[in-house]
């Protein structure tokens, strides 16, 4: 989201009445990437109000305030995982979408529950990827800002986790084969 970059700037010097106005902007945002992180409503709001925190803590951090909206994303999505990780979580996502964007042309061919099978085989770096990509439609670069990696290494992340994913989703399939 495109924030006006007075306002960021106020907010970076102290203004905490800029800032409110910022986490406003994005609070539907903040929500709806936290409850697909986390999966339940509690532990969303539970993880934007930690991200609410620390972002107006670390506000005079941030370098560039065109960049805004990234920096506040990455926050959270550290927030969600530090949650699942106390709480011992994997990552939840709707499967469904995600097998749609996956594939579009087999996407009667294999069934949603494979899909989150094959894809908690995945490393995480491989399934952040995927689900930033595709669930989220975020670009490479935002995708590499967000886990603070070279554009170059998501796009292998990317790549890797496709095939991964193809071959892992096509054995399953010939096994529901060879049983029905």
């Amino acid at each position: 989201m495109k924030h006006d970059l007075q306002v960021v700037r106020k907010a970076m010097t102290g203004d905490p009445a800029s800032f409110e106005a910022l986490l406003f902007k994005e609070e539907e945002m903040l929500y709806y990437k936290a409850l697909s992180y986390v999966g339940n409503k509690e532990d969303a709001l539970d993880a934007i109000q930690e991200t609410a925190c620390k972002a107006l803590l670390a506000i005079g951090q941030l370098r560039n305030p065109e960049y805004f909206s990234t920096w506040l994303f990455r926050i959270l999505i550290r927030e969600c995982y530090a949650l699942l990780r106390e709480r011992n979580q994997m990552i939840p996502y709707d499967e469904s979408e995600l097998l749609q964007r996956l594939d579009r042309k087999k996407e009667e061919e294999f069934d949603s529950f494979h899909l989150g099978e094959a894809l908690s085989r995945l490393d995480t770096s491989y399934q952040t990827s995927i689900i930033l990509f595709y669930y989220h439609d975020l670009s490479i670069k935002d995708i590499a800002v967000i886990m603070e990696k070279p554009i170059g290494t998501v796009k292998t992340y990317l790549r890797r986790a496709r095939i991964k994913l193809k071959n892992e989703l096509e054995r399953s399939y010939q096994l529901n084969e060879k049983v029905t």
